[in-house]
């Protein structure tokens, strides 16, 4: 049967439902009708709680795993319980100061991203993850190191310290030294513009006959260039941090479950492709279990916030992949500031 909405469930079921839910995310274990009854507040006997559960399964909100066994909630419960229930805990001082020391500590845009995942996957007990900004890199020195016959490694370092190789294919008949003269070209007259504006003015000069090479030097300037804007708007950059926390002492119990999610981080391409869709929205995305295909197997949850940059617009998504029981409550509010101090970083 489909769960109907909340506000069909009387005043006692949802507070079964809640205590079953909240016990369940805490412990990972079923919940039976006796744990219930001895919470403060509640004033049912076992038999009643027992048969305000029954109700509750035969809505589809909760589930028992063994004929004697307590109920659990199913991810529509789980579903429900986030959207419709949940009293969200803001993070604490000390969480929120050490998010922003590693959001806002210095150094290389990837660098404070990486930490930051680091330390958003420390609080959470989760796997932390920030999908980069596709942000073209502007210029500030660019060489070409020889490989072999017919390839060369082009270097980019750009004005924040970053460096990047990508492997290029030489044009035929290339001599050695228009390698160190493209470099030259490339650093002398195209430092400070990004990747767009450098083919584009490579181009203007080529066509007013401005530019200083020869054709096999063209191709390879214009190769150069190529690679790294193909690959900035193809290939988002997906960093993960703390994967061993997915393993835990409920873990232990059903490796299999652990050995396919561990699986599918590795898979790092289709969970970019995931946060993408966070992309699109204002808001925090959560995806329990099967609402997403690609955590079908393995029962996890996503917790993902855009941050923006300076403008507003939205140039990346972080965090956090779980067991659906993970605490909604505290994790779902540490993400969203996390995507707040991200923010201010962009800015």
């Amino acid at each position: 049967m489909s769960a109907a909405p909340i506000g069909e469930m009387s005043a006692r079921a949802r507070d079964v439902f809640r205590l079953v839910v909240e016990n369940y995310l805490g412990s990972g274990q079923p919940v039976g009708s006796q744990t219930i009854a001895r919470l403060p507040g509640l004033n049912l006997s076992p038999a009643s709680i027992r048969n305000v559960m029954q109700d509750l399964e035969e809505r589809g909100l909760l589930a028992s795993p063994h004929t004697s066994a307590g109920r659990l909630p199913t991810e529509t419960g789980l579903r429900l319980f986030v959207d419709a229930m949940m009293q969200a805990a803001a993070p604490s001082a000390q969480e929120r100061a050490a998010i922003e020391a590693r959001a806002l500590g210095g150094g290389p845009i990837e660098e404070a991203l990486a930490a930051t995942s680091a330390a958003l996957s420390g609080l959470s007990a989760c796997a932390g993850i920030v999908l980069v900004p596709r942000r073209e890199p502007v210029l500030r020195q660019f060489g070409f190191v020889p490989l072999s016959h017919g390839q060369a490694l082009a270097v980019l370092v750009g004005h924040d310290g970053t460096v990047e190789n990508r492997v290029v294919d030489l044009p035929r008949g290339l001599p050695p030294s228009a390698l160190v003269e493209a470099g030259n070209y490339i650093t002398e007259r195209l430092a400070g513009l990004t990747l767009r504006e450098a083919e584009a003015r490579l181009r203007h000069e080529i066509g007013e006959g401005r530019a200083a090479l020869d054709s096999a030097a063209h191709e390879l300037i214009a190769r150069g260039l190529a690679v790294w804007s193909q690959d900035n708007a193809a290939r988002p950059v997906l960093i993960v941090r703390g994967a061993a926390n997915l393993i835990d002492a409920t873990a232990a119990a059903d490796l299999e479950r652990v050995r396919q999610l561990l699986d599918e981080i590795e898979g790092k391409e289709e969970i970019a492709r995931l946060l993408d869709r966070a992309r699109s929205g204002a808001g925090m995305k959560i995806f329990i279990g099967s609402e997403n295909k690609l955590f079908s197997l393995s029962g996890s949850s996503v917790i993902a916030a855009p941050y923006h940059d300076g403008e507003g617009r939205v140039v990346g998504v972080v965090g956090v992949i779980g067991p659906t029981r993970l605490n909604y409550a505290r994790v779902v509010p540490m993400v969203d500031f996390t995507a707040q101090a991200l923010s201010r970083l962009m800015a």
